[in-house]
């Protein structure tokens, strides 16, 4: 019997070499690379009953001939779950959904399982939990019987059977790393095992018109693992964030081909799971101090949502040659920038002073709106000069000290008053036919300069 043909495959990008090495050529990761088997295919030839293989394939068609098909959407009667989702869950899509362990990934598909199987046939299939581990928890987030299907299995080739008996409506496969399948050598979780479970979990969903959701694990970097190609195969790849000592958690889309990858729901973890927070905006305000230098408030657009964050500065002197520059939740390159747009055009030298920027609520904030909260903060604490409580700051600073427009500025405005700020400091472009809301008023601003006198003005 001949030897079987081996190769190495890393596990963090898809690269194969034909011998192990220490490092990937490809990504530069260590210790990434893993070992599996070459299966020969069968050389090209013709189809049973004299027909090649692209007889039976479909041909091209034009696109005006193409009807158009409305896309039906099942909503979870989650308001959060279905913005992320685009609308609701798409019939037959594939959905990946990642997150760190004890984030709340196995809750808020259960919670959303019990509800769908209230008017649908659900599969919930597990890998990581018994039986009675999934109805403690289901007892947990609700008191109604539930007409759930719970399936415990490991096995690919056990769970296609289940899911041929049952053909359930909706699927969930908790989680890919768990599954194997029995003719693929290497061990569950590997770059292998967790393909060929996808490719083959994903024949099924699309083959039979059923909407799936898999869980997937995150490395130590915060991105899903296996290989990259994971990403690319599914239609929808959620992301769900947190820190495990705080109960809110993010719930954000990076890829949606059913919906805008922009869009954030939040959730507040609770001891019956997981539930919406219909107004983040007053979570994230609600303990910030109004008097005290280095805080700016922030109105952000997070897909179609308006919300309003604050932006903390600490600005301290040091005894070191070399100042820090810390920021959580904001880029580190774009507060260095804003930092030297802010010496050059007011002259605050802040060479021998360490920054430290943090959005408050664990928020990333990264559209260019968010240039002129993070200017005023960082001014506010160098000078040690508070702002106004019931300030905003909407804008894009340039590299010359200019206040560029914005994107719905309406929605951050409206946004701001509801909230009940007096003041929102903009650009002064944004305000050319923008009906201004009742109860703030809208100063537009063209320069940094003005931006930071009107700030500190108290009147």
């Amino acid at each position: 019997m001949a030897k079987p043909k081996v190769s190495f495959e890393c596990m963090a990008c898809g690269y194969e070499t034909p011998k192990w090495m220490g490092k990937c050529p490809n990504c530069g990761a260590w210790n990434q690379l893993e070992e599996k088997i070459v299966h020969k295919e069968s050389a090209p030839g013709r189809g049973t009953l004299g027909k090649t293989p692209a007889d039976d394939r479909s041909r091209a068609s034009k696109l005006t001939t193409i009807k158009k098909q409305d896309t039906p959407r099942t909503t979870t009667r989650s308001g959060e779950f279905d913005r992320v989702l685009g609308g609701g869950i798409v019939n037959g899509s594939l959905i990946l959904i990642g997150g760190d362990p004890g984030i709340g990934k196995s809750t808020i598909l259960l919670q959303t399982a019990l509800i769908l199987a209230e008017n649908h046939h659900v599969l919930y299939v597990s890998g990581e939990e018994s039986l009675e581990q999934i109805k403690m928890r289901a007892d947990r987030i609700t008191d109604k019987p539930s007409d759930l299907a719970v399936f415990c299995e490991t096995n690919l080739l056990y769970i296609h059977d289940e899911i041929k008996r049952q053909k359930p409506d909706f699927l969930i496969i908790d989680s890919i790393q768990t599954v194997f399948h029995p003719d693929v050598t290497s061990a569950p979780g590997s770059v292998a095992q967790v393909r060929e479970s996808t490719q083959s979990i994903m024949n099924i969903a699309k083959g039979n018109n059923i909407a799936t959701f898999i869980v997937g694990h995150v490395t130590k970097d915060g991105q899903i693992a296996g290989p990259r190609l994971l990403e690319h195969m599914v239609d929808t790849v959620l992301y769900f964030e947190g820190d495990q000592h705080h109960t809110y958690r993010i719930l954000r889309a990076v890829k949606n081909r059913f919906g805008s990858t922009n869009e954030m729901g939040i959730f507040e973890m609770k001891a019956k799971g997981l539930e919406e927070v219909l107004n983040p905006s007053e979570i994230f305000l609600e303990e910030r101090s109004k008097n005290a230098p280095g805080s700016a408030i922030v109105a952000t657009m997070e897909g179609t949502r308006a919300m309003l964050v604050e932006v903390q500065s600490l600005v301290t002197p040091t005894h070191f040659h070399n100042p820090r520059r810390m920021a959580t939740g904001v880029d580190t390159n774009r507060l260095s920038l804003l930092m030297a747009v802010l010496e050059k055009s007011e002259g605050l030298l802040m060479q021998q002073h360490d920054a430290y920027i943090k959005v408050a609520g664990g928020v990333k904030l990264d559209e260019p709106a968010v240039d002129l909260s993070v200017i005023i903060s960082i001014a506010s604490s160098f000078q040690n000069i508070a702002v106004r409580g019931d300030d905003c700051f909407i804008g894009e600073v340039g590299l010359t000290g200019e206040i560029r427009r914005v994107t719905k500025i309406e929605q951050r405005l409206q946004e701001a008053a509801k909230l009940g700020f007096k003041r929102a400091i903009v650009p002064a472009s944004n305000l050319s036919g923008v009906e201004v809301p009742a109860g703030i008023e809208a100063i537009g601003v063209k320069t940094l300069k003005q931006a930071i006198k009107h700030a500190q003005h108290k009147d």
